[in-house]
């Protein structure tokens, strides 16, 4: 197998098919059921369902299926199988679902407006996370073409991942027959550090999300009347955040929701600070003379994959300053996102977090905090040493430079389910969202030259996965054959060996046991 026809393969579909497909992919608002509730009256996500699956069913893969299961009440799914050698499988996952428009795209651009400047392809979805599907089967036909194959390969592409994947345990248990069990879970929808090298997730952090209500009056009144007597919602709500976060760190202060960072995580956390140096934050769009939360890299790396924080993702019950007068409000609402550690427990979390911004609250205002349905973080298993290879090969192989593992701050809401109906899994979770790429925000891209080499990657990634020593260990290396004369020596050396001593008494003292 030649890896250089991977490559080359691999460039040539995405130029001539695959940006194009996304293209008209990019142009479907087929946004999440979250922020669209008439999505199946609107039709946008059977659009994009039938180009995703029209395009799969074309591909010249011998014996691939392609199917679109939907089941009563739920969003569809596209399910594909590819026969492979052995009787091993490897779980391939994508979605097609979209995060709203966003306002602040430039000029010239939008999310429902694909436009490709130079290596760089704009619009909503398609680095997050359309190309998948698009991938994984060029991946399987680059790998055949270049000479090599694979394991059997189930390949599923869900419709409401951004909106927390709800329907995915439903489609997993009937589909558990036909899907088997996986050995590997290839997942294409993280992140990236930089676009110069492989880059593999090793954790992902959960989320609760909440709507906290300040209410103080049943209706608005003049300020200058009120103010000093009925006291402010917002500082109310000021008061309860202080609660959960230090004002001037942003550090979680309860222990509720904290967890032990492994060793492990917190090397791989040095190394991936080394490698990306000051575009660790750098690559935000810093206003005025605003810095970083700590000077360490490594700090901030374990900061977004590891630490809980709280984001104030949105607010009601604030006029706009335009139409803003001198009126004491009634109320103040805010959206948090409280994003915490790989290993805690989303429930417990949530239900500490309800407890402690409601109970008590100064001047006896009213709260009320209404709390999502938490989503759990994901910590990576153990990784096998025929996949740290695998991954090692193909960054060095396609990108001339090492892999590198890094956490990521955003959750993956399958991961934590799939690592528990897989436990046996290695999971391979990259992607193509790196540096102002800006998922789910404005002027959101995806970078087609890193697109071409994850492809070619998992191309690799598969090869390895059938030839893999499944023992776990290094493959042994047979004995090298003796040369004739050295044979003679040998049994000649043998013969004029002396008798075996006498075994030595054991030791009275007691010994150390061996560690383990």
């Amino acid at each position: 197998m030649e890896p250089r026809k991977i490559l080359s393969f691999v460039g040539k579909v995405w130029e001539q098919d695959i940006v194009p497909q996304l293209t008209d992919y990019i142009r479907i608002p087929n946004k999440s059921p979250a922020f669209d509730e008439d999505w199946e009256k609107a039709g946008h996500m059977q659009r994009a369902v039938d180009l995703i699956a029209d395009w799969c069913k074309a591909q010249p893969i011998e014996g691939l299926q392609v199917e679109v299961v939907q089941l009563k009440g739920r969003t569809p799914l596209i399910y594909m199988e590819v026969p492979g050698e052995g009787d091993d499988t490897v779980l391939l996952y994508g979605h097609l679902d979209k995060q709203p428009e966003m306002v602040g795209w430039f000029d010239g651009l939008g999310p429902w407006d694909p436009v490709r400047k130079g290596d760089k392809l704009y619009g909503r979805g398609g680095a997050d996370d359309g190309y998948a599907a698009f991938a994984s089967l060029t991946a399987i036909r680059a790998l055949k073409e270049a000479g090599g194959t694979h394991s059997r390969c189930v390949i599923i592409i869900e419709g409401c991942e951004e909106s927390g994947s709800y329907d995915l345990p439903y489609y997993i248990d009937a589909l558990k027959k036909r899907i088997g069990s996986p050995s590997l879970v290839v997942c294409l929808d993280s992140g990236c550090g930089n676009y110069d090298q492989l880059w593999c997730t090793t954790s992902l952090r959960g989320v609760i999300g909440a709507e906290v209500k300040v209410d103080v009056l049943t209706e608005g009144v003049h300020s200058g009347d009120a103010s000093g007597v009925v006291p402010s919602s917002a500082r109310v709500m000021r008061n309860l955040m202080e609660r959960l976060e230090d004002s001037k760190t942003g550090a979680i202060l309860p222990k509720q929701f904290h967890s032990k960072i492994p060793k492990q995580r917190e090397q791989q956390a040095k190394l991936a600070g080394k490698v990306l140096g000051k575009n660790m934050w750098q690559r935000f769009p810093w206003a005025g003379d605003t810095k970083p939360m700590s000077k360490q890299l490594a700090d901030l790396v374990l900061n977004r994959t590891w630490r809980p924080f709280v984001e104030v993702v949105g607010a009601d019950g604030l006029p706009s300053v335009a139409t803003a007068g001198n009126v004491l409000r009634p109320s103040t609402t805010f959206k948090l996102s409280l994003r915490i550690p790989p290993t805690a427990d989303p429930d417990a979390c949530s239900e500490y977090l309800t407890k402690l911004l409601s109970k008590n609250p100064i001047q006896g205002a009213k709260v009320t905090v209404t709390a999502d349905e938490p989503g759990g973080g994901w910590n990576a298993p153990e990784l096998s040493p025929w996949l740290e290879k695998a991954c090692a090969n193909a960054s060095n192989t396609f990108f001339k430079k090492p892999c590198v593992y890094m956490g990521e701050g955003g959750s993956i809401p399958f991961m934590g389910m799939l690592g528990e109906k897989f436990p046996e899994a290695q999971f391979m979770i990259t992607g193509v969202l790196g540096p102002q790429s800006n998922a789910h925000g404005p002027n959101e891209f995806l970078h087609i030259p890193m697109g071409k080499k994850l492809t070619a990657s998992v191309a690799l990634v598969l090869q390895d996965h059938l030839n893999r020593d499944r023992s776990g260990k290094p493959a042994q290396k047979k004995p090298a054959q003796k040369k004739p004369a050295q044979k003679k020596a040998d049994k000649a050396k043998a013969s004029k060996a002396k008798k075996p001593a006498k075994a030595k008494k054991k030791s009275a003292g007691k010994g150390k046991a061996k560690a383990r």
